[in-house]
């Protein structure tokens, strides 16, 4: 079969050009043969595979490319890289790998494109159009990758026990090609992970968080997890989440099952937001409900301050994966905090005080925290869901009016501590973090309007009441 017209691009025609003047043999391999095939956009990075040395066919692509792009080259890896236009081209040498049990790291050594071949997570990647002359757009598939792909099937090349072991991410890169392409894993495929999941553990966490993010990247990303629960990879590398799936009775009382509730969540929240970290919100928002449950014969099942617990869990997930513990872990910690708030005032009659100090408290991602919290709305009662969402409506709205009118989205109080201390003469003190802290309550409160005079006259007032004298001056 010949894919010859599906190579149109002007990096192909050099990279061929190339591979003569060298007398190498090039294909083009790996995830962009599958998307071409699949006909799917592709992402913008291609995988170059030389019989040969990949090092020396990326310099003499870029000697050819008009505008010579600089080449990085990665000698360890035996492995080369360039952009062109808005793609980046990876050269590597065709090689057969060997590996030992304490790392996912080969000993490579050169070999032939059926080496590398071999060497693939999956038949669907294993796929190859050849680059040169003779030969140029026809398709090598050593293990009926196009079959699979027909037939929606993740499958190894080799046996899968080699395959994982070998290189444990592969298990999580198989589960998430499942989640993102709709594709099934094979049986003895799925099995292997199963078997070899305590593997997991080499694998580095900046590794294994980059296969999670692009899992809660898909468009349901329920399918991803649901995989890494059942293959027992799930309970190692966040066994927070798992400690949830379990369902208590007691004197006829009965709580939800708390995981697949959050994986619902997920779901529904994905339909309103890219942001990933806005999905790892809505997949850590319930962690500390494990940890804080308990039963009361007047309250029945409760899961008290199990917001406040969770956010410190999450920062330990943040910390044990090596995820970045930046602004974004802050955000993930404050929407997993705050999860139950916006809930809370849609079940009662919404006050201004309370938005004021919702806003507040949110601040610039207030909208965020109301998208977890209304895709945390999984109840299947169709009245009991119109109205929590009609409720959600009442206080996006109070949010906005308040807003508009009070502006505390990115509080500042309207008299600074400086001013303070002119007005009643003082050096910094306690007292005037405890004038401010007043007039913002006030101001949250509906007390007095955000506004300098009505803060001027309110810190005159209970400046009195603390004993502070004004200033004569």
């Amino acid at each position: 079969m010949n894919y010859k017209e599906s190579l149109n691009n002007k990096i192909f025609e050099v990279i061929t050009q190339a591979s003569q003047e060298l007398n190498v043999d090039s294909y083009v391999i790996g995830g962009f043969v599958r998307d071409l095939l699949l006909q799917r956009d592709f992402k913008k990075d291609i995988d170059i595979v030389a019989v040969g040395s990949g090092i020396e066919l990326a310099l003499k692509v870029s000697q050819l490319l008009p505008k010579k792009p600089k080449v990085q080259v990665f000698k360890t890896y035996g492995t080369a890289m360039l952009r062109f236009e808005d793609t980046e081209i990876e050269f590597v040498g065709a090689r057969k790998e060997s590996y030992n049990l304490e790392s996912r790291n080969p000993v490579v050594e050169n070999g032939t494109l059926e080496d590398d071949q071999n060497r693939r997570d999956f038949t669907i990647n294993a796929l190859a159009l050849s680059l040169n002359t003779a030969s140029f757009g026809e398709l090598s598939d050593p293990f009926n990758g196009l079959l699979d792909l027909k037939n929606k099937v993740i499958k190894t090349p080799l046996d899968p026990d080699i395959t994982y072991s070998d290189d444990p991410l592969r298990m999580l890169r198989g589960i998430r090609f499942a989640n993102q392409l709709g594709f099934e894993i094979d049986e003895n495929s799925l099995n292997s992970i199963t078997k070899n999941a305590q593997r997991i553990k080499i694998i580095s966490g900046e590794r294994i968080v980059d296969e999670l993010n692009k899992i809660l990247s898909t468009d349901k990303p329920s399918i991803g997890f649901l995989l890494l629960f059942k293959t027992g990879l799930l309970d190692i590398i966040i066994p927070e989440l798992t400690a949830l799936n379990q369902v208590e009775e007691i004197e006829g009382h009965t709580h939800k099952n708390n995981f697949y509730h959050t994986l619902e969540v997920v779901d529904n929240i994905c339909p309103n937001t890219d942001d990933v970290w806005l999905r790892w919100a809505a997949l850590l928002h319930d962690i500390g409900k494990a940890p804080t449950k308990k039963f009361s014969k007047k309250q029945g099942w409760t899961f008290h301050g199990h917001e406040f617990l969770g956010g410190k869990m999450a920062k330990k997930i943040f910390e044990r994966l090596h995820m970045p513990l930046n602004h974004k872990m802050k955000f993930v910690q404050k929407m997993v905090m705050m999860s139950s708030r916006p809930i809370v005032l849609s079940q009662d009659t919404v006050t201004d005080s309370a938005v004021r100090r919702l806003v507040f408290d949110a601040g610039e991602d207030v909208e965020s925290l109301m998208t977890l919290c209304e895709a945390d709305i999984t109840t299947k009662n169709p009245n009991k869901f119109k109205k929590y969402h009609n409720n959600f409506e009442i206080v996006r709205k109070k949010i906005v009016e308040v807003e508009e009118r009070d502006q505390v989205r990115n509080f500042q109080p309207p008299i600074t501590g400086e001013e303070i201390m002119q007005i009643f003469n003082l050096k910094p003190s306690k007292e005037i973090g405890v004038l401010k802290e007043a007039v913002k309550e006030a101001i949250i409160e509906g007390e007095i309007p955000n506004e300098y005079q009505a803060a001027y006259d309110f810190v005159l007032k209970r400046g009195e009441k603390l004993g502070l004298k004004i200033n004569a001056c």
